[in-house]
């Protein structure tokens, strides 16, 4: 049994429901145990009270026992812990990914308005979690999926790159997945076209670059990138697929197909310390039908 969780985050709603599902399915994967997590937010209680009494206990949690009799009813169960505390989901949920494989949490929670695509909570933990963050959405996105879609999908797993700006954790993750779920893997790398070139006053315009030439020049970067990966995962068959333009609609479109989407997450930089996502993770993120994974970049190049 692996000693790192996977933390299914529960609210009481349908899609932390779904996530816990999912959650679920990953343990079994990864044969770790399963860490069913409620943050209560009670803004009626004083900070002194919270301290006074504590939260309740897992067993008097009423969101815990929906979730356990879920996990019952689902049947097949690694080892399942249960644990309740109180405080700020925001700020909490990324903290439960520092021990953590993995946090699964649903798109939406049962707070905010109908009409988000992504709450808070979601983005919080998609942001500043230690570990990989899966979020889950609710089905019907597009209005092309029926509202009792399944929570798991077929398909293979894909994971977007940049072959000037590799980021090994990311690729290494999906290789990981794609094993495990043994299936296969798209590698998608987008490269700008068409090219954008600002001029100064007087400059010549430059002669018009080869859009053939630039795909080749990527594949060729994308399939050096690969190659590593390959040697550790035979098993696992790998299509790149490189195309122009942007990314995220490249992405976004491949999720119709997808069991799971893999996006990485920006590197911390030296005059911008807070953690970031990126435009590209955050689009996949609201618009993807299938499940994303965002995953951290490796602590060594963070």
């Amino acid at each position: 049994m692996d000693d790192q969780p996977v933390v299914a985050a529960v609210d009481g709603s349908t899609d932390g429901l779904r996530a816990l599902e999912w959650a679920l399915d990953a343990a079994r994967r990864h044969r770790a145990t399963l860490r069913v997590l409620h943050v209560r937010a009670d803004p009626l209680r004083t900070r002194q009270e919270s301290q006074d009494t504590g939260p309740p206990g897992a067993d008097e949690d009423p969101v815990l026992a929906q979730a356990r009799a879920r996990v019952d009813e689902l049947g097949g169960t690694p080892s399942v812990e249960y644990v309740v505390t109180e405080g700020v989901p925001s700020a909490l949920l990324p903290e439960a990914g520092t021990e953590a494989r993995l946090v699964v949490l649903g798109s939406r929670g049962r707070g905010g308005f109908a009409s988000l695509l992504l709450g808070s909570n979601s983005l919080a933990a998609a942001r500043d979690a230690g570990c990989p963050v899966v979020v889950v959405p609710r089905p019907g996105r597009g209005g092309e999926e029926p509202e009792e879609a399944p929570v798991h999908r077929d398909g293979p797993v894909v994971v977007g790159t940049s072959a000037d700006g590799p980021d090994t954790a990311t690729l290494d993750f999906a290789f990981t997945e794609a094993a495990l779920r043994r299936t296969g893997l798209r590698v998608v790398t987008a490269y700008p076209w068409p090219l954008q070139t600002m001029l100064l006053p007087g400059e010549v315009v430059p002669a018009q670059v080869d859009q053939e030439a630039v795909e080749h020049e990527t594949r060729v970067l994308a399939e050096g990138l690969l190659a590593p990966c390959r040697e550790r995962h035979p098993e696992v068959a790998v299509e790149a697929v490189v195309v122009p333009g942007d990314a995220a609609g490249h992405l976004v479109g491949e999720s119709r197909d997808a069991s799971l989407v893999v996006v990485g997450r920006h590197r911390r930089r030296l005059f911008a310390p807070a953690r970031m996502m990126g435009s590209v993770t955050q689009a996949v993120l609201l618009h993807a039908h299938s499940p994303v994974a965002v995953v951290p970049p490796a602590p060594a190049e963070e």
